[in-house]
């Protein structure tokens, strides 16, 4: 019997190293840690997905009685944003004493708006003191560019201070914010469009004038002619903003004529301009297609807009825009530097000690941190090479910078730099990669050694170098700390591109994704309203770089099987 399961004992040891040796454990356990990833991957995205386009939802608006001891009960109107379970004495070092005999107690945050008459947005209530809890239909939901939403009853409509009799006051309220949002465009498209334009010229003769002074080659006679012309051209410009001017004072008279009164949830009324109104809703008595309508319309807005309330609300399309437009320069800067470069190293320079140190530096320069970049592009492309082209070419502009500042230009050379040590080296080892008989061959049929390398080598390592602009696009896309010194602001007045030549100012500083993620979440003065526009943001910031790494992804796949044929 002992012999029997000593021999089964010999055996399971036999056939578990036998097990070992070959390989499956370590199957399973990479089997498993992709699994891992992938499911966390996911977990992620779906909480920033839930977190953050969940906010785009209109939600209802509750209403109850809340009534502490030893206070007089008052009306509570919001929306439930969160809840969750508080210890007593964690309750009692905040000052608040409950007698219960549970340790735990629920409390929810509701946004109750109105942050002009209350002084904050969000409320924390414990819900053992809440009764009456009601969810009226006539609760309207109003969102506002400034002091955040409103919630309350619409008593009137006025216009020019006076009520305005209606039958049905809600369709009339409606009916005036559409007036009020299409002069609210047309009075954007005024000062942003034409006036914006009318400054630029305005801005390009003073610096024309500028230059004829500081210009000494020519005669007093042109000058005078010149300037003449400058002055011409000044005054038909002045005329023009006039104009603009007059209608713009008319607008505002019109925007500002019709207003709504409404009662908040301490009783007390307010009459707010209609011109502060974004939209206007009543979610307790929407449906769900109305809900989805509304959904749908802000998260578009989301998408398309320009931020307000120091980033807390409105849209995030220039930072979008930012975002690709850095990223596509510094794409078109990286590429022909690294190729170059892996071309060099592995195709003309002599292997040797001096060709081996580069690559280790190439390779180390891989493992900078990102803000050393920043500083050197601060201090070298800035200060130094900015300051010249300044002095150089924007003479009539100075003491004002033009280049000599932080600016689209920079903050993609400084990730072209940053990221050129990735493509340098997926180049480098697409261009090993390609058999020695076939530049033997191409040399053999009598093209030159750059005619084959421009006509055989390098398109057939383009899958590498598509290779290294995807993980370069991968990285360039997501930094923040070097932008921060050397062209990202937290709020940019106008798009790096516009109808005003030379279209593209690589001069002017931009908004981007990444930073806004930062100024949004750990900046922002209403932390609470600002959350889950920090989860939308950061799920769009992954969006847009999946989609940038995926067109580069087909354009390399394209390339691959394009050229399989010459490999085999």
């Amino acid at each position: 019997m002992i012999l029997e399961v000593q021999t089964k004992l010999t055996l399971n040891k036999q056939s578990v190293k036998e097990w070992v040796r070959s390989g499956d454990p370590f199957i399973w356990l990479n089997a498993s840690a992709v699994s891992i990833s992938v499911v966390a991957v996911i977990g992620l995205l779906l909480l920033l997905a839930v977190r953050g386009f969940g906010h785009f939802w209109p939600s209802d608006v509750m209403q109850a009685q809340y009534t502490i001891a030893g206070e007089a009960p008052k009306t509570i109107i919001g929306e439930v944003v969160e809840t969750e379970h508080v210890s007593l004495e964690q309750l009692k070092s905040a000052g608040i004493v409950i007698e219960s005999d549970e340790p735990f107690i629920q409390r929810s945050l509701i946004k109750q708006g109105n942050r002009d008459v209350t002084g904050s947005d969000f409320a924390w209530i414990i819900e053992d003191f809440v009764s009456d809890r009601t969810y009226p239909e006539s609760i309207m939901t109003i969102e506002r560019r400034e002091w955040g939403n409103f919630y309350g009853y619409l008593q009137a409509v006025k216009e020019s201070g006076e009520i305005v009799p209606a039958e049905n006051t809600w369709a009339e309220f409606q009916s005036r914010i559409e007036r009020a949002l299409s002069i609210h465009e047309e009075i954007e498209t005024i000062e942003k469009g034409d006036i914006g334009a009318i400054n630029y010229q305005i801005e390009r003769l003073r610096l024309a004038e500028r230059g004829l002074e500081l210009k000494a080659s020519i005669s007093a006679q042109q000058k005078a002619l010149k300037m003449a012309d400058i002055a011409a051209s000044r005054s038909v410009l002045d005329q023009q903003y006039t104009v603009l001017q007059n209608k713009l004072a008319g607008l505002y008279q019109q925007i500002n004529r019709d207003s709504f009164v409404a009662t908040t949830m301490s009783g007390v009324e307010v009459e707010v301009p209609l011109s502060a109104v974004v939209h206007a809703y009543k979610p307790n008595g929407m449906g769900i297609f109305e809900k989805s309508i509304a959904y749908l319309k802000k998260f578009w807005e989301f998408l398309t807009d320009e931020p307000r309330e120091a980033n807390t609300e409105g849209g995030i399309f220039p930072a979008i825009f930012g975002t690709v437009m850095m990223v596509l320069l510094m794409s078109v800067m990286v590429t022909p530097f690294g190729v170059v470069a892996a071309v060099y190293l592995r195709e003309y320079a002599k292997q040797g000690v001096l060709t081996r140190t580069i690559r280790i530096a190439v390779n180390n320069l891989a493992g900078v941190p990102s803000i050393v970049y920043g500083v050197f592009g601060l201090g070298f492309f800035i200060y130094f090479l900015g300051a010249e082209i300044d002095r150089v070419l924007f003479q009539a502009a100075l003491p004002a910078p033009t280049f000599g500042t932080p600016g689209l230009l920079w903050a993609s050379l400084t990730l072209a730099l940053l990221t050129l040590p990735v493509v340098i080296v997926a180049t480098e080892e697409g261009l090993s990669r390609i058999p020695k008989a076939l530049r033997e061959g191409s040399l053999a049929l009598g093209a030159t050694k750059a005619e084959t390398l421009w006509r055989v080598v390098l398109p057939m390592a383009s899958p590498a170098m598509m290779t290294g602009l995807i993980l370069a696009v991968a990285r360039a896309a997501g930094e923040v700390a070097p932008l921060m010194l050397v062209g990202v602001v937290k709020l940019a007045p106008s798009l790096p591109v516009d109808g005003n030549y030379p279209y593209l100012h690589l001069d002017q500083k931009f908004m981007h994704l990444g930073f806004h993620i930062y100024d949004v979440g750990f900046q922002s003065p209403n932390v609470e309203a600002a959350r889950p526009l920090v989860y939308a943001t950061a799920l769009l910031l992954v969006v847009i770089i999946a989609l940038l790494n995926f067109s580069a992804v087909a354009m390399r796949n394209h390339l691959r099987e394009r050229y399989k044929s010459l490999e085999m």
